[in-house]
């Protein structure tokens, strides 16, 4: 009996041990998402007037560095929102965002956020990133 609680007992501490990296791992993937990939920080982060991203800034918002066409029918976004923490979303929300381009409120973001359709591994791998850097 004392044998089987100590068996029992070492295999769950073998599984909690190894839920740990995964996460670590599922961050690390969505860090290398939102710089290296999607390229958010191009448009989430604030520049200083030299045009340098401000990095104590990092994901918190600022004004969208591209002109929207001349078009006057098409909504451009003149400001990319504070996506550090993906304050107000679920994971679920976060999710779809990123998997099928719908917003919490249930609309398409504006140019020039793309329709991003990532794989629900790499959408919750860019969730688990962001909401850690709250």
């Amino acid at each position: 009996m004392k044998m089987t609680f100590v068996l029992l007992v070492l295999l769950l501490i073998s599984q909690a041990s190894g839920q740990e990296k995964p996460r670590k791992d599922l961050i690390g993937q969505g860090k290398y998402i939102v710089e290296n990939v999607a390229m958010c920080v191009e448009c989430h982060t604030p520049r200083d007037e030299t045009g340098r991203l401000i990095r104590e800034e990092y994901l918190n918002g600022a004004p969208v560095p591209v002109k929207g066409p001349p078009y006057p029918v098409m909504k451009w976004a003149v400001k990319a929102p504070a996506i550090a923490g993906l304050i107000g979303y679920t994971k679920e929300e976060g999710v779809r965002l990123f998997t099928q381009g719908i917003t919490r409120d249930g609309r398409v973001p504006d140019p020039p956020m793309p329709p991003f359709r990532l794989s629900t591994q790499d959408a919750e791998a860019v969730v688990a990133y962001l909401k850690s850097l709250q």
